[in-house]
């Protein structure tokens, strides 16, 4: 799968889906102001949960990985 790992920040609250908060990237913490949308992917054994989500500057896609709980940089848009 293509990605870059990424360290990340996540908020997980009772009846509701994770909400990442921010994430690292070059060194750089970016905080998330807005999920633009999100949905979920089955590959194989493996749920996938991609969220699109901005900083204000870009457009970045994140993948959560059920199988082995890893996330992904996987896109950014600039804006």
């Amino acid at each position: 799968m293509p990605g870059t790992p990424i360290r990340i920040a996540v908020v997980f609250e009772p009846g509701k889906k994770a909400r990442p908060v921010w994430f690292e990237l070059n060194r750089r913490q970016h905080k998330i102001t807005e999920t633009t949308y999100h949905w979920k992917e089955q590959v194989g054994a493996a749920t996938l949960l991609h969220y699109a989500v901005t900083d204000g500057d870009a457009l970045y896609e994140l993948i959560y990985n059920s199988q082995d709980q890893s996330w992904l940089l996987n896109g950014i848009e600039l804006t």
